[in-house]
């Protein structure tokens, strides 16, 4: 091989490479479809409870008697403090003790998660999914046209009320083709509740979602 072809074989190399990584990075950028998964979500917001000491036996003790008996009450004697007049020495009064500020414990954190669960629903086919949005991971399309990218997710903390989980979510239209001939056109971008869907969910004409749980 000559000089020359061995230079071109570099070069020609080196190009391959580079646009190889170029379509990888432009393959993760890409949504991927939604796959609905089956796993219960009751469960994902609580916290795992302590468990349960077991219940110790009552101890035993004398059998009651047949019949009552009688007791008789004891009258506490009465005494009688008489009292010292001291008038050449002053009053002290009683110095009243001070009272102790109690600071109040730090809130605990929540907990974050790496996958939050989002349901979504077509009003016009009545076609309904649950699926998971990995946190900064490849956004997800729902129906061909609705695109999830989650870029937070977490639990409620073990002194919180309320078990709950939440999620800040983007929701982009674009219609899927052959040739993408517009840019995604964001209608949502906010944090979701899963204790209120109603309030904190996408409302659209065609399409409703809202946030279900987190999982690690």
């Amino acid at each position: 091989m000559t000089l020359r072809g061995s230079i071109l074989a570099g070069v020609t190399a080196a190009a391959l490479l580079a646009s190889g990584g170029v379509l990888a990075s432009a393959i993760n950028d890409l949504p991927q479809d939604a796959v609905p998964i089956q796993d219960p979500t009751a469960s994902l917001n609580r916290q795992t409870p302590a468990q349960t000491p077991p219940i110790e036996p009552a101890p035993e003790a004398a059998p009651a008697p047949a019949a009552p008996i009688a007791v008789t009450p004891v009258t506490p004697p009465i005494v009688v403090a008489e009292a010292e007049e001291k008038e050449d020495e002053p009053e002290k009064a009683e110095a009243a003790p001070a009272k102790r500020v109690e600071t109040p414990a730090a809130p605990a954190r929540r907990q974050r998660r790496r996958v939050a669960i989002v349901e979504a629903i077509d009003k016009i086919t009545a076609e309904s999914m649950r699926f998971e949005v990995e946190v900064g991971g490849r956004p997800v399309r729902f129906q061909r046209t609705l695109i999830f990218t989650a870029r937070a997710c977490e639990v409620s903390a073990p002194d919180e009320q309320v078990s709950d989980a939440v999620a800040y979510l983007e929701v982009s239209l674009q219609p899927r083709g052959v040739i993408q001939v517009s840019e995604p056109r964001q209608i949502f971008r906010g944090w979701m509740f899963a204790s209120s869907p109603a309030i904190s969910g996408l409302q659209h004409p065609i399409y409703d979602a809202w946030i279900v749980g987190c999982r690690a």
